[in-house]
């Protein structure tokens, strides 16, 4: 029986009875879905096989010929250990840190809390962002023209901490900015409405909120300055029986990917162990802050509005009962089922 003119045509019913698309567009939707995610996994796979690739030839290498010996053994001819080297990474990833992340974590607040949109700002952006763009090898060549010969130092440790903070600092101080750019701007409002100074609560509320953000940046800055050589070439030189002094002036230090780098090509077995052992060591150390930094983060962040939010919001989904159980409300959403998103829910 044909409808007559200017009547409403019921909206066709799938199921128990509910609305649905029709079937060429929910085909459609799929496909898309799956297209979409299998693009996000092949991303996640060119991301991810580099890294498990390196990683497992690193450890491969370094585990196959370890020797526990190497972590309190100081060089012996063409073999020995490591602990000089060892020991003269800490400490420049000590003084790297001390030195880069106190400028680099002022700058950061400078130009995130303090300075204004003008010229200036604009330059002094401008020029942190050029000087991370400076190839490494570039900054140990012009430390070595400046500290080494012309203020005389020498291979030193002073010189290398110098320019391997100069390398870092554009990191940490951006990550520093970005990271104090996004804590919410009501705890700056109730914070000035309780009366705080401006200090006072960028000490309390603001800097607290930005932890991990400024962590991530200093962290990811130290394992640049970690797995750097070329500058500490030019620096820091090298003092391959001795042990770091810990005077500033006119005292090579030794480092772990001097190891690395030079006996990985040498003929002799000994040799050739070490700098697997060197690589392996430098991967450790680099997880090691990356592990720390998580965890002082979570222990920083324990009583954080965020973190208490996504717990209840985490208890409440667990009470919940899934939608697509429930025949009440299936012809919601006709043959497809329902979101078990409560985000998705409240739309």
């Amino acid at each position: 029986m044909a409808s007559p003119p200017g009547a409403v045509m019921p909206p066709r019913r799938v199921g128990n009875g509910g609305p649905s698309a029709p079937p060429v567009i929910l085909r459609r939707r799929r496909v898309t879905n799956s297209l979409w995610w299998g693009i996000c996994g092949l991303g996640l796979a060119f991301l991810v096989a580099p890294v498990v690739w390196i990683l497992s030839g690193v450890f491969q290498r370094g585990i196959s010929g370890w020797r526990w010996n190497v972590l309190w053994t100081g060089p012996a001819g063409l073999g020995g250990g490591l602990a000089n080297d060892i020991l003269g990474t800490l400490l420049i990833t000590f003084g790297v840190a001390v030195i880069a992340g106190i400028v680099g974590i002022g700058t950061g607040i400078y130009l995130s809390e303090f300075c204004r949109p003008s010229i200036f700002s604009t330059v002094l952006r401008s020029a942190s962002e050029v000087l991370s763009g400076i190839p490494s090898i570039v900054f140990g060549y012009v430390g070595y023209l400046a500290l080494v010969i012309g203020l005389h130092w020498g291979f030193s440790l002073l010189s290398a901490l110098i320019v391997l903070s100069m390398l870092v600092v554009p990191y940490i101080a951006k990550s520093t900015e970005l990271a104090l750019n996004q804590v919410p701007l009501a705890y700056r409002e109730g914070g000035e409405a309780l009366g705080m100074v401006k200090s006072y609560m960028l000490r309390k509320v603001v800097l607290r909120s930005a932890v991990p953000g400024i962590l991530t940046g200093l962290v990811v800055a130290i394992a640049i300055s970690i797995g750097e050589t070329a500058p500490l070439l030019y620096t820091a030189g090298t003092n391959g029986t001795g042990y770091p002094t810990g005077a500033f002036l006119h005292s090579a230090v030794p480092y772990l990917t001097y190891v690395a780098w030079a006996d990985y090509d040498s003929p002799f077995p000994g040799q050739h162990a070490l700098s697997h052992d060197a690589a392996m060591l430098l991967v450790v150390i680099v997880i090691g802050l990356i592990l720390s930094s998580r965890l002082i983060v979570r222990a920083t962040q324990r009583y954080s509005p965020n973190r208490a939010l996504a717990a209840a919001e985490k208890g409440w989904r667990k009470r919940m009962p899934r939608a697509d159980t429930k025949p009440e409300v299936d012809h919601l959403f006709g043959r497809e089922p329902a979101p078990s998103d409560p985000d998705e829910l409240r739309q």
